[in-house]
């Protein structure tokens, strides 16, 4: 999406530097007002700029802030199924020394 954007701002912005130089180019008015025009023009393209960044900026702000729970909804599964693996291991681990206990125990009164 931001490749898209920035070509298009490209686009925008030769289309206008373009229209303005044929503007100047041909114009048939007096040059005081031909370059009201070109301000007027310069300060639309600007406007329009500005709000193609801010819904650019909103998109991408949106799809951040997506990624990101995204993220922690997934790093919070994996830790806790890490923390079920744990005690699983640990339960078997405890198992285990009670038998060796039980052994030596065994061992120890022979």
């Amino acid at each position: 999406m931001a490749n898209n954007t920035g070509q298009t701002v490209l686009a925008l912005l030769t289309g206008a530097a373009i229209g303005a130089g044929i503007g100047i180019l041909y114009a048939p008015d007096k040059g005081s007002k031909t370059r009201d025009n070109i301000s007027k023009s310069a300060k639309k393209a600007q406007k329009e700029l500005t709000k193609k960044l801010e819904e650019t900026t909103k998109a991408l702000g949106s799809k951040a802030s997506a990624a990101r729970m995204s993220f922690e909804e997934k790093l919070e599964d994996t830790i806790s199924s890490a923390s079920y693996k744990a005690d699983d291991v640990l339960k078997a681990l405890e198992e285990k020394l009670e038998d060796l206990r039980k052994q030596n125990s065994k061992l120890q009164k022979k």
